[in-house]
């Protein structure tokens, strides 16, 4: 194969088929016909003298080939881009950058707050376009269609950068009047109801398990560790939604203390120390490799780094 014969756009579509494995879809994401797509698919079948994609009950399947090529090629085009990408200065008082990124409401609750004051005065014509964990893919991360997400990851791919904005603990969060003030200990936290809050990670929650202590996450695992377990009433996958819950004086909500202290100033609310000790956990910002050195995306991504310090 005389690789002077290649034609690059090529290697792009066989990129964006081998996502998507779909030729409408493909055709979609470069902004082409489906008939231009499908004459792609044809020139590459020939070109690799493989069928790439082969139809079946379940959809379009990449072949063995393909599947080996599928690094190499996102490797090969994601150096290319990032070797001719124009670097401009980035005047953000000037801007009318679009960044979008995902947040739990978790870090839209803590975060995003002050970051958007530092936004309106500084660079006042930028858009933010904030998506929840539920919108996004890794795939829309890694392909730089999304600038960044913000989030409490239990896993990510080696392939992503990642920053750690903070550290932070668990409070209780209980209405003010609830009678657990009086005597609040282990014993009367295991005793009283609870509200269950935690998204990690990106995609469709699945059901609860009350049972399933490892899907349970930071606060069960915590008391599993010392042989106990709490009464776990209502799962959500909402802070907010845990927040208001818990203004009741018969649940409380065990969550990150910066999301707890949203109600500091709030006397419906009473803040407490958990009765026993939860690891911390950490709040992360992970990014492509595409973005990695485009002058607007460090700006943002410092700019977030310094409103962490600060929260």
């Amino acid at each position: 194969m005389n690789i002077a014969n290649i034609d690059l756009n090529l290697l792009v579509a066989l990129d964006v088929l081998l996502r998507e494995k779909n030729v409408t879809r493909a055709a979609s994401q470069l902004n082409i016909t489906q008939p231009a797509m499908s004459n792609s698919l044809k020139r590459l079948r020939n070109l690799l003298n493989d069928p790439v994609l082969v139809r079946t009950s379940e959809g379009m399947v990449a072949t063995e080939r393909a599947n080996q090529l599928a690094p190499v090629i996102r490797t090969i085009l994601r150096d290319l881009k990032e070797a001719l990408q124009q670097v401009e200065e980035f005047e953000p008082l000037n801007s009318k950058r679009v960044f979008r990124l995902m947040a739990s409401d978790y870090a839209a609750s803590t975060l995003l707050p002050p970051l958007l004051e530092k936004i309106n005065v500084i660079a006042p014509n930028i858009t933010i376009d904030i998506m929840t964990p539920s919108d996004v893919t890794f795939h829309d991360v890694e392909d730089g269609k999304i600038d960044m997400a913000i989030n409490l990851f239990n896993q990510l791919p080696q392939s992503f950068h990642q920053k750690v904005l903070w550290k932070d603990g668990f409070s209780c969060l209980t209405r003010a009047s609830n009678p657990i003030l009086k005597d609040f200990n282990l014993d009367s936290y295991l005793a009283t109801k609870h509200v269950w809050v935690s998204k990690t990670g990106f995609g469709v929650g699945l059901g609860m398990n009350p049972k399933d202590i490892q899907k349970l996450g930071w606060v069960d695992e915590a008391l599993a560790e010392i042989d106990k377990k709490r009464d776990i009433k209502i799962f959500t996958r909402n802070y907010h939604v845990a927040m208001q819950l818990a203004h009741d004086d018969q649940i409380m909500a065990t969550l990150p203390k910066k999301a707890a202290m949203v109600h500091a100033n709030d006397p419906g609310y009473a803040i407490l120390e958990p009765p026993f000790t939860i690891p911390d956990i950490e709040l992360k910002m992970i990014w492509s490799p595409l973005l990695h050195h485009e002058p607007s995306h460090i700006w943002f991504r410092n700019l977030v780094v310094e409103t962490a310090k600060q929260c």
